[in-house]
């Protein structure tokens, strides 16, 4: 993950248009607890002048973690259909969510919770930056080729899966 905050710094340093959009201005980071989580705290060194809030699932490890930062908790997202009022108490808690910080960027690490804000934001006017998990080394993950049409920069771990995203798709 140190790499990837090195080439998002270098990026940042290259790109006047993502460095304009992002200087000084409210982040949403977006992510599910555990690996992802961990992932999106590598990019708060670089983001430590901007007004950073967290969304997240609510379990006590993502509580622990993120005692000391501006956070969001909604539920866990399973993949059934048993799970529907899950999904739409993500979508409206993600839509209240939104229209009170109003966040200029939003940062998704993926997974499933976070693809509801992310696609609400990107439609309420936010800029979208996809960083896909290290843990993805061969195949895209469903969060990532949900949002990689949408993203407005998109981040790959592993140069193997540029291949499998297209050139939207950043290595670093």
């Amino acid at each position: 993950m140190i790499v990837l905050s090195d080439s998002f710094r270098l990026y940042l340093k290259k790109n006047r248009k993502l460095r304009d959009c992002i200087g000084f201005m409210k982040i949403c980071i977006t992510c599910s607890p555990g690996g992802h989580l961990t992932e999106s705290l590598q990019l708060l060194p670089i983001l430590k002048k901007h007004d950073v809030f967290f969304y997240t699932v609510d379990d006590g490890h993502a509580k622990k973690t993120l005692r000391k930062f501006k956070k969001y908790f909604g539920p866990r997202l399973l993949r059934s259909p048993l799970h529907l009022f899950d999904y739409l108490k993500n979508i409206f808690l993600s839509f209240q969510i939104l229209l009170k910080e109003k966040p200029g960027v939003i940062i998704s690490f993926g997974a499933g919770e976070a693809v509801p804000i992310s696609l609400l934001g990107k439609l309420l006017g936010s800029k979208l930056i996809y960083i896909e998990c290290s843990a993805q080394v061969y195949n895209p993950s469903i969060s990532g080729k949900i949002l990689y049409p949408f993203a407005d920069l998109f981040f790959v771990q592993w140069r193997y899966l540029v291949n499998k995203y297209g050139d939207k798709a950043i290595y670093g």
